[in-house]
């Protein structure tokens, strides 16, 4: 079984005074710690989550505002405040399925959230970004993003799909002082790892600790699950002045598995 969450200092000297944030699914799990951890570094967040009460209670936390929107909703991301110097694109989710039986419309309501909703705030954030000379944009992509997994194919589609999507705006971005990139996690202590092992043990017909140790963990040489702190922690360090040349980039935080 996995190791007890690790407890995780803020490492990095960043100020983001007078600086705004966006953060997607920032209700829980990573976006919570990401947007806790951008305001503990002074800058204002708006957290975005489908939970309402959820999105609330973490701006209460954070000072921030609250909006409780679904994503796969074009109208309601397009009445989103976009006007943000920081773009963080955290909201997933998850089904498993073999291809032959994975649902249609789950697959589009998939791409939906995870592809077309960063599309849309990306599109309306990079004006606002291009005319102060400065921007920050980090797509929470996956260990996903750079490999495939079975039944999972809207999952690693859409995290495919966000990857090249950092990359051009990362191109179009880097004359206005806009970076753009991806943070590719392995598997995280959050909510939806936690349905993941279910689905994943009723999948292959085996028990759930043996879906953590022989399926989550197997490719990693670091043995545990990833705290959402240390994702955020990342997220931070991108938007401070020594992260400032890097854009473009998918950074593996994956305990090894891509090393494989």
């Amino acid at each position: 079984m996995t190791a007890e969450p690790v407890a995780v200092p803020h490492v990095v000297r960043v100020d983001l005074s007078g600086r705004s944030a966006l953060v997607t699914g920032g209700g829980s799990g990573i976006g919570r710690a990401c947007a806790l951890r951008l305001a503990a570094a002074g800058a204002s967040v708006l957290v975005v989550d489908r939970n309402v009460a959820a999105a609330k209670e973490v701006a209460a936390e954070t000072g921030g505002r609250a909006e409780g929107i679904d994503l796969a909703d074009r109208a309601a991301v397009d009445r989103l405040d976009a006007d943000v110097d920081i773009v963080i694109n955290n909201a997933g989710l998850q089904h498993v399925a073999p291809v032959q039986d994975f649902p249609p419309d789950r697959f589009e309501y998939i791409q939906r959230v995870m592809v077309e909703a960063p599309f849309l705030l990306i599109r309306r954030a990079l004006p606002h970004m291009y005319a102060g000379g400065w921007g920050r944009i980090v797509n929470i992509s996956s260990v996903h993003g750079l490999r495939a997994s079975p039944y999972k194919a809207a999952y690693v589609s859409a995290k495919h799909a966000l990857e090249g999507l950092s990359k051009v705006v990362a191109l179009e971005g880097a004359a206005h002082g806009v970076t753009a990139n991806c943070i590719n996690p392995a598997y995280v202590r959050t909510a939806l790892v936690e349905s993941q092992i279910a689905d994943q043990a009723a999948t292959h017909g085996i028990g759930e600790d043996e879906v953590v140790e022989k399926i989550m963990l197997a490719r990693a040489a670091i043995k545990r699950l990833i705290e959402p702190e240390e994702v955020a922690e990342l997220v931070a360090y991108l938007c401070s002045p020594p992260a400032a040349f890097i854009t473009g980039a998918s950074i593996a935080l994956d305990g090894g598995w891509t090393a494989n």
